[in-house]
This record gives C-alpha cells, sequence and structure tokens, in this order.
C-alpha cells in the first residue's frame, strides 16, 4: 500500500494574492451593505470581551516599563516636565495600537485561521458552497467587521490603562506628581491624535481579520496544516502591522520641515 502524500502548504504569494482579492471582496460588501448583523455581534464578543484581559495587562505593564526607562534618562538632564510628553507621543501613538493589534491577531487572528481551516478540511467550506451559501458573507464578514470594531474600542482602553501604569510608575519610582505626569501627557497628545490612533485600530482590524481568514480558508491537507496555518498567519500579520504602522505613521504623524 502506496503511502498517502501529503499536500503541501500554499505558498506565501498564494496566499497574499488571495488575502488581496478577499479584501476586495469584504469592501464591496461593505458598500453594498451585506451584513450579517446577528453574526457580527458573536464575533465581537470574541474579538472584544474575551481579549479584553491581556491587552490590558500588557497595555498596564507597558506603560510602566516605557515610563521608568524614559523617565531614567530625562530626569540625568533635568527633564522631569517631558516624561509625559515622552509617554504621549511614543506609548500612545505607536506603542498602544501596535500591541493591541499583536494580542489581537495573536489571540483572534489564530483562532480565526484555525477554525477556518478546520472547516476546510472537513469540507464544511464546500458545504457551503452546495447550499448556495457564500464563506464571505457567512464567515469572512462577520469576522472582519467585527475585529475593525473592536480593536479601536481596545486600544481606547489600552490608552487609558496604559497612561494609568505610567502615572503610577512615575510617581513610584522618580516621585514625579501625576498632576505633572498627566498634565504633560495632556499638552502634548492632540485631540487629532487620538482620531489617527482610531484610524490606525481600524485597520490593523481589517488587517487582522483578513489575514486569519483567508489563511484559514487556504488551508489543505490534514489536521497539521491548520495549527501551521495559524502560527502562520500570526506571524504574517504581525509583520504587516508593523509595515502597516510605518506608512500609517508617516502618512499621519510626520511633518515636513518645508511646512
Amino acid at each position: 500500500m502506496e503511502p498517502i502524500e501529503e499536500k503541501r502548504d500554499p505558498s506565501l504569494w498564494y496566499r497574499l494574492y488571495c488575502a488581496g482579492l478577499m479584501l476586495g471582496q469584504v469592501l464591496w460588501r461593505l458598500l453594498r451593505g451585506k451584513l450579517r448583523r446577528d453574526q457580527i455581534t458573536e464575533q465581537m464578543l470574541t474579538a472584544g470581551p474575551k481579549a479584553l484581559v491581556p491587552v490590558l495587562l500588557v497595555a498596564f505593564f507597558g506603560g510602566m516599563i516605557f515610563t521608568i526607562q524614559t523617565a531614567r534618562e530625562l530626569t540625568t538632564f533635568g527633564a522631569e516636565s517631558f516624561v509625559g510628553g515622552a509617554f504621549a507621543i511614543a506609548f500612545c501613538r505607536e506603542l498602544a495600537p501596535i500591541l493591541t493589534a499583536s494580542i489581537i491577531a495573536g489571540q483572534v487572528g489564530s483562532a480565526f485561521a484555525a477554525e477556518l481551516g478546520s472547516m476546510k478540511i472537513t469540507e464544511q467550506i464546500d458545504a457551503l458552497y452546495m447550499l448556495r451559501s457564500n464563506p464571505v458573507d457567512y464567515l469572512v464578514m462577520p469576522r472582519v467587521v467585527a475585529c475593525c470594531l473592536m480593536l479601536p474600542i481596545l486600544t481606547v482602553f489600552a490608552l487609558v490603562v496604559g497612561v494609568i501604569g505610567g502615572t503610577g510608575a512615575a510617581y513610584q519610582f522618580y516621585d514625579l506628581a501625576p498632576i505633572n505626569f498627566l498634565t504633560s501627557v495632556q499638552t502634548f497628545l492632540q485631540p487629532r491624535d487620538l482620531i489617527n490612533v482610531g484610524v490606525k485600530g481600524i485597520l490593523f482590524g481589517l488587517l487582522v481579520g483578513i489575514i486569519g481568514c483567508s489563511w484559514g480558508l487556504t488551508t489543505v491537507g490534514s489536521t497539521q496544516q491548520v495549527g501551521r496555518s495559524a502560527t502562520s498567519a500570526v506571524v504574517t500579520t504581525w509583520i504587516g502591522i508593523f509595515m502597516l504602522d510605518f506608512f500609517l505613521s508617516l502618512l499621519l504623524f510626520h511633518q515636513s520641515p518645508l511646512g
């Protein structure tokens, strides 16, 4: 009896191509208003409250770590009044959205890839086609929309908790008055920055949902490939988050010296 040949994982370029096609389908359906609101609510629970605790823990300790490192250097030069400002610029603009998106990618994006990958290899996706149901409408849209809605909200919670952690660390370790720290944060952090952070959250959520779903739907072979697809989806999403954040930071926060 000849051994069964194990199917190879799809190439990265093929999966990126499928992700691009899926992104186009999702955007087209959003413009047409084709949404399954009941399923979106269910996926929002997965992408929101169930991921809240790790997001808050990472934001709290991340805020404290960043404040400790920043305050140590600034107090050396007698610039204690700028500790909160440095925190606002770096943590609130960049670290909080990236940390939140990375956690959602690891917890939610991997779950999407594993769920849809299991459905693909057990031929449940083919059953949907036989029932004249489009997997994009039934499976992809609710997950992508849920990520786009919940990630900005989670980022706001991360900002608040991160500021609390940073304020406590500045007071505990460097005796910086909380009012001075928060005043510096308020001075450097403009309302436009918060809007830009929300835009980042939406785009990061779109990235997490699209990659998680497309990696799951392109899974082939056995159950081993399900785990590989989930892992590959997380790593690819992390890389995509940093690449996207680079271009968004240039677009949203970069100011030309020529005005």
